[in-house]
């Protein structure tokens, strides 16, 4: 899943590059976030466990491998009520996710995840009454009607609490970039202690499975550290170099790429209606992300 929040890096980083060699290096590193991000519903797929248990032992691996990152830059851990917060956020948005993944598809979940800059739209103008301007405002009217086509599919599969907590997802993701844009929020901090939280209380579950083969070891490594921890370590890099219309573009990669892949190597297909949806869905996040960052917006 793309956590499209930031942690500074230290400056000498990008005086050391030319203008041109550090877009080029920014585009190379967001590229690698997104397809780290894309392998999340393949990687859920693959693995036989509870969905909780699942998201525990990969948010445990995450969080070792954030924590190393965090080391290695000498980031300073905030917690405050604002980070605590934001990492409650994060903790719904990974626990949902797993959820979802499991009683949708794997298209499904990341398409509706990926409603959260509408959501933040619209928990601005409830929690702060910032009135969203016509862009914003079309945008939601599509993301909508993309989101109608989802559920009324989900009706006829039996999948529409799979769609509803993907949706979830996706609102909690919105507090996730909410939280973390105030005075005193984090991104990293919030992230890594929503991961340790998780890890701590959900990994446990572990011990109720039977299926400790090599596929699914390696599956569950590769979703902590490579999905999750090494794909935000990408994000944070390379946003840092990056303009705001190429960030986007390539994050739109994530819930294109996610259920190819599945599709390829697990056989899962979004329903007819679902794809009109996902189409719909991702061109309004596009169409809202684009317009708002551009200087005609």
């Amino acid at each position: 899943m793309t956590n499209q929040t930031s942690n500074r890096i230290p400056d000498s980083s990008a005086k050391s590059k030319s203008p041109s060699r550090s877009r080029y290096f920014g585009t190379a590193m967001m590229l690698c976030a997104s397809l780290c991000f894309s392998t999340g519903g393949l990687l859920m797929k693959l693995i036989p466990w509870n969905p909780l248990a699942i998201n525990g032992v990969r948010n445990l691996i995450a969080c070792l491998v954030i924590g190393i990152y965090i080391l290695a830059t000498r980031h300073k851990l905030k917690f405050n009520l604002t980070v605590l917060v934001g990492a409650i956020s994060m903790a719904g948005v990974t626990t949902l996710f797993s959820i979802a993944n499991k009683l949708t598809t794997a298209g499904n979940t990341i398409i509706l995840q990926y409603t959260a800059p509408i959501w933040i739209v619209i928990l601005m103008f409830l929690l702060f009454g910032q009135k969203p301007d016509r862009t914003s405002l079309l945008s939601i009217l599509i993301v909508f009607a993309g989101i109608l086509c989802f559920f009324l599919e989900g009706l006829s599969t039996g999948k529409w609490l799979g769609d509803f907590l993907a949706l979830l997802s996706g609102v909690f993701y919105a507090g996730v970039f909410m939280l973390n844009s105030f005075e005193k929020g984090d991104a990293l901090s919030s992230v890594f202690f929503g991961q340790l939280a998780c890890g701590v209380f959900l990994s446990p579950l572990v011990f109720g499975e039977t299926d400790f083969s090599a596929p699914v070891l390696i599956s569950v490594f590769l979703l902590g550290a490579v999905q999750v921890g090494l794909a935000y370590i990408f994000f944070t890099t390379g946003i840092k170099y990056t303009d705001p219309v190429t960030a986007s573009i390539i994050g739109a990669l994530e819930p294109i790429l996610n259920p190819i892949l599945v599709a390829v190597f697990y056989g899962e297909m979004l329903g007819t209606v679902s794809l009109a949806g996902a189409a719909i869905v991702l061109c309004g996040v596009l169409f809202y992300n684009l317009k708002s960052i551009s200087p005609l917006g």
